[in-house]
Formats: structure tokens, sequence, C-alpha cells
């Protein structure tokens, strides 16, 4: 386990808000420091909030069968895999986003 560096080696500056740590990361990027961070302790959660976790995740999704042109099923995979995320997650969040936008118009 690596100790923590002291705050004259830190390999990133102290950043006070929000706004601080959004403009320093417009123009550094952390790959430059990687290497020298310290390494972090995995997070206990409490037990409500583990519980609460846990209830949201095995909330019952219900399958719906939508048939989709193949392109349109490549393009939600390019546009997901470039998010991070699964195709069928990325498509449910365009569903949920459509659906809010158009209740605020109804």
């Amino acid at each position: 386990m690596r100790k923590k560096p002291s705050p004259i080696k830190a390999p990133l500056p102290r950043l006070h808000s929000d706004r601080e740590t959004a403009e320093y990361f417009e123009l550094h990027s952390v790959a430059e420091v990687w290497d020298r961070l310290a390494e972090s302790q995995p997070v206990k959660l409490n037990a409500a909030l583990a519980k609460s976790i846990g209830a949201r995740r095995t909330q019952a999704k219900s399958p719906v069968s939508l048939r989709l042109e193949s392109e349109q099923i490549a393009a939600a995979k390019k546009i997901a895999a470039s998010r991070s995320v699964g195709y069928q997650t990325q498509l449910r969040m365009w569903i949920a986003e459509g659906i809010r936008r158009d209740a605020k118009r109804a």
C-alpha cells in the first residue's frame, strides 16, 4: 500500500470549488499524473444506503419487444460505447428523456 503523498508533493492542486475543478480539468488531464495518485480505500456504505441501492437495482423492469433497423442498433451501440454504457441502457435513457420532454409539453 502506498503512502499518502504530502501536500507539497501532491500530484494535483487543492481545488476549492466545482468551478475551479472544471476549469483545471479543461486544461489538464488526470492521465498526466495517474501513476502518482494515492491509492484509495473502498468505501463502506451504511446499511440503510446499501439496502436502498439494492432495492433500486432489483426493481423489476418489464421486457418490451421493439423492432429497430440494424443501422439504428449499430448507431446506438456506437454511441453507447463512446459513453461507456451498454446500448440497452442508452436506449432506456433516450426513452426516459423523450417521455420527460413530452410530459412537460402535455
